[in-house]
Formats: C-alpha cells, sequence, structure tokens
C-alpha cells in the first residue's frame, strides 16, 4: 500500500491516520502535501466538529522520510511547513492521539494540533541537530508557545527523545493514559467536544492563537449566531443544548 493520509468521519468526528507503517509511518513528500487539501476539506465539511490525528499501527509519526530531505532538503521542510501551518489554522479544534514515537516532523505535526495526548509508552523528539537542520522559525515560535524556552532549547539543542510524563510536565502533552486506555479517552473527549459550540470553539482558538483583529466579529458572531440564547435556554430548561452555529455561517 502506498503511504498515505487516511480519514473517516463518525460522529461528526474526522480521524486522519498516518498511514506508511513500513517507515513507522514517516511523512512522506507526498504525504506533507495531502495534509493541506485534506484538512481544507474537512473544515468545508459541515459533518465535521472536531480532528483527531493519529498514526497507524504502534507508531504516531517518526518524522519525515529521510529519503526526501537527500533530495531536496529545502524543499521537504517547506512542505512540511505548510502542512503543519494548515493543520495550525484548522478552524475546528484538533487532537493528537499518540502511541510509539512522535519525533521530528511527527512533532511537528502533533505541535500543530490543539491537544496532544499520549499513551504512557510514547516518546517524543525535535531532532534536527541529529540531521544539521535549522528548524523551521514557525515551528520553533509553535514549540516555545507549548513548553517555554528552556523546555524548547532542551529539546532543539539535544535531540534526545522525552517520554511521556515528561512531556506532560512540560506541556508538550495534556493527558498521559495507561496503556490500552488512549482510545477509549479520545473517544470520550472528541464526543465533548463534538457536543459544544463551534462559536465559542472557533473564537477562543483564534484568541489562544494571539490575534487581535477579530473582536468585533466574533462580538457580532455570539449575537447574531444564535448559540448564546439555545445554551442558556437549554441550561433553565435542563436539556442537552442544540447549538446550530457553524463556521460557514460565520
Amino acid at each position: 500500500m502506498e503511504p498515505q493520509l487516511r480519514h473517516t468521519v463518525t460522529d461528526g468526528v474526522a480521524t486522519v491516520v498516518i498511514d506508511h507503517p513500513a517507515k513507522r509511518n514517516a511523512m512522506t513528500a507526498d504525504m506533507w502535501g495531502q495534509v493541506p487539501p485534506l484538512f481544507a476539506a474537512l473544515a468545508a465539511d459541515p459533518a465535521v466538529r472536531a480532528v483527531v490525528l493519529t498514526g497507524a499501527g504502534d507508531t504516531f509519526c517518526a518524522g519525515a522520510d529521510i529519503s526526501s530531505l537527500r533530495e531536496s532538503p529545502g524543499t521537504a521542510q517547506d512542505l512540511a511547513v505548510r502542512a503543519e501551518d494548515a493543520l495550525a489554522a484548522f478552524p475546528k479544534p484538533t487532537l493528537a492521539a499518540v502511541r510509539g514515537y512522535c519525533v521530528g516532523g511527527g512533532a511537528q505535526l502533533a505541535g500543530a494540533c490543539d491537544l496532544r495526548f499520549a499513551d504512557e509508552g510514547a516518546s517524543f523528539g525535535v531532532t534536527p541537530a541529529k540531521l544539521g537542520i535549522v528548524y523551521p522559525a514557525s515551528s520553533t515560535r509553535r514549540l516555545v508557545s507549548l513548553v517555554g524556552p528552556s523546555a524548547a532549547k532542551y529539546l532543539l539543542f539535544s535531540g534526545e527523545l522525552i517520554d511521556a510524563e515528561r512531556a506532560l510536565r512540560t506541556g508538550l502533552v495534556d493527558e498521559v493514559l495507561p496503556a490500552g486506555g488512549l482510545d477509549k479517552r479520545v473517544a470520550e473527549f472528541t464526543r465533548v467536544l463534538a457536543s459544544r459550540s463551534q462559536l465559542t470553539q472557533a473564537a477562543a482558538k483564534e484568541f489562544a492563537a494571539g490575534r487581535t483583529d477579530r473582536d468585533a466579529h466574533w462580538a457580532l458572531q455570539a449575537r447574531g449566531g444564535g448559540d448564546t440564547a439555545e445554551g442558556v435556554a437549554a441550561f433553565l430548561e435542563r436539556r442537552p443544548p442544540r447549538f446550530s452555529w457553524t463556521p460557514s455561517t460565520g
């Protein structure tokens, strides 16, 4: 089977699978190129309310396929940055479900997600120093925003792998699950995400990213979008809310 990104949509949650098991799900140039159009399509799909990114089998992603770096390292890095930026700009919640290795380009993809849940046996590493590569500025800033300058320097300077518990302490990971518990927890949590107001989530995602020019836009959406009225009514009536705002309506 050719290396690829597979996806399915179930109950409002799209699951995107990095599928290249022969090389521990390393990302080829073609796979990097698949990310922006795939996530653009998922953003436009009203049936999708959240996305889970994971790897086939027992590995998340062991990085970029090194053969692509040998052929054209600059082009390979540009493709990776475009993929990472497309994932970070996705307007709906994203969650990386990590087991096994999450290294190099895999760490870039996981870091571009909103949240990261990991199996207790997962390992994380940011490894450009092992290859003499200058890590992209945007990727470096994103890493610093997650773990702080000191932890980012530890990862970038050394290229050493860290375990899931250390990743949790640094803020690289949001939850660590015992062996066998990752899929169940991710399914439970994404059901919660899919039930919440997309208006709240979309605005919060922009604000958390530091955007400062859309306050008036989101105030207008809150007044006219209907989710606030529905949320209050549902609370008073002691029933689950039926939120209707979607990114396409905004």
